[in-house]
């Protein structure tokens, strides 16, 4: 649903999501159109809190930046603003907690619902400096790393169910896996 014809900053658009009346909106900006997402399957977001505890499990305790949950939104670009399911970004990008992102997360985390272009995500938040994106499909039960090749094209890595996700070079040490996020 658009709720504007209006091109948008992301400035304005943070304006805009924050009033009281857009409150239990889940909003993003996708070149400079406010859309307002669907509502998540209770599926969807009982995994986006699992994963949100794995990744706080090992975040908090070696205070290695921060992990938000689905309001957090990032500036992708100036007429893109995104709200992944979950992400995670390093204190060492970003020292002190900000009253905005205006940097892309290290890793982003879409939960797919039917309909979403989860590509064209991934490719926006790569383009923008995030790192690792986990494209998280429930009924697939199966999660696909998604980083930029060489070429800048997308490289899609599954993970199903028996393997074991890790955090790469932006979560060292970190392992996950994939059963326990789909262990409902």
């Amino acid at each position: 649903m658009v709720l504007r014809e209006k091109l948008y900053t992301v400035e304005e658009f943070w304006v805009i999501a924050r009033q009281p009346e857009n409150e239990s909106r889940r909003l993003e900006l996708d070149e400079g159109v406010i859309v307002e997402m669907a509502s998540s399957k209770p599926k969807n977001t009982v995994i986006a809190g699992r994963i949100i505890y794995y990744l706080n499990g090992h975040v908090i305790p070696r205070n290695l930046g921060y992990v938000t949950v689905p309001d957090g939104g990032f500036k992708l670009a100036s007429g893109k603003a995104r709200q992944p399911d979950a992400a995670f970004i390093s204190k060492t990008r970003l020292p002190g907690l900000p009253d905005e992102f205006t940097l892309a997360p290290d890793l982003a985390v879409e939960v797919v619902s039917e309909n979403e272009d989860v590509f064209k995500k991934a490719h926006e938040y790569l383009r923008a400096g995030t790192r690792i994106v986990w494209a998280v499909y429930p009924d697939e039960q199966t999660v696909y790393v998604l980083r930029l090749d060489e070429d800048g094209g997308l490289h899609s890595q599954p993970f199903p169910i028996d393997a074991t996700l890790d955090g790469g070079e932006v979560l060292p040490d970190f392992s996950l896996p994939v059963r326990y996020i789909f262990s409902i």
